[in-house]
């Protein structure tokens, strides 16, 4: 039986690109996405490098997150692999923030929790597996020209949890990591700039980056990749910064 990889938010930017690694390695991919559209034009690309199944979810309906869930349980038996790449950005100042603005970060965290609690207890019938959770340098460091209060809060919620859940499922041969990206060409930021005008926008943070540039998809899932498999058998409860240096300093 192949091993299995569920990639939640798998159909574009980092998810995506991390699912082609997995398949490319000969990982049996299921994505899980809430636009169906998307979702099959995914499979389609995705396709040619191995077997790749959908699951529709939309991440913010408490009964379409127990019906993944009941999914993933009933019909994949040989999940090893599990990423959290959900994600929504749009920065706002927190005295602009509403209740709905603040749910659109929180609400993924909720299902991210039970999600990721149906897939380890999997794991852990299964003799063990690795988790890795896509978090933000935003977690750890704000930026006054992209306010994100609430979009932060989510996402260091999120490396805590990346580091509890290493201490308690480390006795089930599961490991837990987690990667900390700084500014990464995706379409999350077609929240609030127009999608053909994403690459020129974020041009301007090259220079926010130590390295001269911001990161690209690929950049984050060659990380994705390696806490993931046996390579960084060694590694749990690490939050690592994919940041082209902005952590380390500024130029």
């Amino acid at each position: 039986m192949n091993t299995q990889a569920v990639i939640i938010g798998g159909t574009s930017g980092m998810g995506k690109a991390t699912a082609e690694l997995l398949l490319k390695d000969g990982v049996e991919v299921i994505i899980v996405g809430r636009n169906t559209p998307k979702l099959k034009d995914a499979q389609n690309e995705l396709a040619a490098h191995g077997t790749v199944h959908t699951i529709a979810a939309d991440l913010y309906n408490d009964q379409e997150v127990e019906t993944l869930r009941q999914v993933l349980t009933n019909n994949y038996s040989n999940i090893k692999y599990l990423v959290n790449a959900a994600g929504y950005f749009n920065p706002k100042a927190f005295l602009d923030h509403t209740e709905a603005d603040y749910n659109m970060y929180l609400g993924l965290n909720k299902a991210i929790f039970f999600v990721t609690q149906t897939v380890a207890q999997q794991m852990k019938n299964n003799g063990g597996g690795s988790i890795v959770n896509i978090g933000s340098m935003w977690a750890k460091q704000s930026v006054k020209a992209t306010p994100s209060s609430a979009y932060s809060m989510a996402k260091a919620g999120l490396h805590s949890f990346t580091q509890h859940l290493a201490m308690e499922l480390a006795d089930h041969k599961i490991r837990v990591n987690g990667v900390s990206p700084a500014v990464v060409e995706t379409p999350i930021y077609g929240a609030f700039i127009e999608p053909d005008k994403i690459s020129e926008t974020l041009k301007g943070f090259d220079a926010f980056h130590p390295i001269g540039r911001i990161g690209t998809a690929q950049d984050i899932a060659r990380v994705i990749y390696f806490l993931l498999t046996d390579q960084s058998s060694w590694v749990t409860g690490a939050v690592w910064d994919v940041d082209g240096g902005v952590m380390a300093g500024r130029n």
